[in-house]
């Protein structure tokens, strides 16, 4: 069947506002470690996708699956050692003051359950987020989502505020105080904000890398002054790692960039390598007082075998060293792309941590006109080199690369080598 042809079903089936990557849209029939290969056998080295985390299709995780379907899955409302062995081995890897895990089965039930803690513990319904997001598609956080075109828009009880990037040369002539003492001042307006309109403030959610935002520089303690000006009103604090999280920055959590620990936190994608598994962490004491008002479960949530595919990453993890590669590859490969942003000057900083990076394209040397149009050139040009990356940010003009961590010094020449003749070719 041709390529056509497929699309054609999937337009008669799925409909036509399913987003696709690129002009021409991949037909792939095969993924292993971080290689991909598609429907005519032609490989693609995938720097896009943190769901298959340790890598696609890895024979350890597909082995523990196997074994554990083989022998028995059920809901969580049966004892199964399986099932309390993941949720240790888990919170093994969290602070001491988040104990307690809840299963669900996606990042967006993750972040819908996160807010619904929040709501009953603080009485309050008022949100903070950040001014270019995405937490998810339910309805709650349609009403939340500042990053992609919704229906529904910003709910009444939510406020957007702006995140800095200290690499904006708006932000020329400014010390990083005194851009961060701007920004947390806007922070203060939209608390006041929410309680005057009789919302209050029940929780902030965060992602630490603020990806969608393309991956801005922030201030020191901007962060942190967020976390505790919520908490003074009265609110608590969401960690959203569903992408930062699980060694992506070269540390286990991407909030421990900060001075900070989440009241909530929040997991999802990287979790279960592909197999559909998310969580909530958080403490004994939000659980207890949330378990004891709601008979709360979740059928599919956490289950014996997701258990077994969850429990197994983490090994692999471990086993392969990947966290401490992730900060070391992603060391390696900023420095490089550092010596092609610095040989060109409408290319912008080098952005992110470990194995999540990017770099701005702009139409200008001054770097003042985000280029979005170029960005994709870019995009398509290292497609048709073999590799695979994104775009991200508020103008759709920050590279957003993202390999699996299964990523091995080996690969790194292929992906550097393809970005530069891509960018050599699109602005010289």
């Amino acid at each position: 069947m041709t390529d056509d042809a497929l699309l054609a079903r999937r337009y008669a089936t799925i409909g036509r506002h399913s987003p696709l990557f690129y002009d021409e849209p991949l037909h792939l029939v095969r993924g292993e470690g971080v290689w991909l290969t598609d429907a005519e056998g032609r490989r693609y080295l995938d720097a896009y996708n943190n769901v298959p985390h340790v890598g696609h299709a890895h024979p350890r995780v597909l082995a523990a699956m196997h074994a554990q379907a083989a022998t028995l899955n059920v809901h969580t409302r049966y004892l199964n050692e399986r099932v309390v062995e993941y949720a240790e081995a888990l919170l093994d890897r969290f602070e001491p003051e988040l104990d307690r895990v809840l299963f669900t089965n996606s990042g967006s039930e993750a972040n819908e359950l996160a807010f619904r803690i929040s709501f009953q513990h603080t009485g309050h319904t008022g949100i903070l987020v950040t001014d270019y997001s995405y937490h998810g598609n339910t309805r709650l956080l349609a009403g939340i989502t500042t990053g992609l075109q919704t229906f529904e828009g910003l709910d009444p009880n939510v406020r957007a505020i702006h995140v800095p990037d200290l690499d904006d040369v708006r932000y020329a002539g400014l010390s990083a105080d005194d851009v961060r003492d701007e920004a947390l001042r806007a922070v203060d307006a939209a608390i006041a904000e929410l309680d005057a309109a009789g919302f209050g403030i029940a929780a902030t959610i965060l992602e630490s890398i603020f990806s969608t935002e393309g991956m801005p520089r922030v201030p020191d303690g901007f962060v942190e002054g967020i976390a505790a000006r919520v908490r003074a009103a009265g609110g608590l604090v969401v960690g959203d790692e569903v992408q930062a999280g699980l060694g992506r920055t070269g540390r286990p959590w991407g909030y421990q960039r900060y001075d900070l620990v989440p009241d909530l936190v929040t997991l999802g994608k990287p979790l279960g390598n592909g197999h559909p598994l998310a969580a909530v962490v958080t403490s004994d004491a939000l659980l207890e007082e949330f378990g004891s008002r709601n008979e709360f479960f979740n059928t599919f949530a956490g289950n014996p075998v997701s258990s077994a595919v969850g429990i197994e990453v983490l090994h692999v993890i471990d086993d392969e060293g990947l966290i401490a590669r992730s900060a070391e590859l992603g060391a390696r490969i900023r420095t490089e792309l550092s010596e092609l942003v610095a040989a060109h000057p409408r290319l912008g900083p080098v952005k992110g941590e470990g194995l999540f990076f990017g770099f701005g394209v702009f139409d200008d040397d001054e770097r003042t006109r985000p280029d979005a149009a170029a960005a994709k050139r870019i995009v398509e040009a290292v497609k048709a080199r073999g590799v695979l990356l994104s775009r991200i940010g508020p103008t759709g003009s920050v590279l957003k690369i993202r390999p699996p961590l299964a990523l091995t010094a080996s690969d790194v020449p292929t992906l550097l080598d393809a970005i530069r003749s891509a960018v050599t070719e699109e602005l010289t």
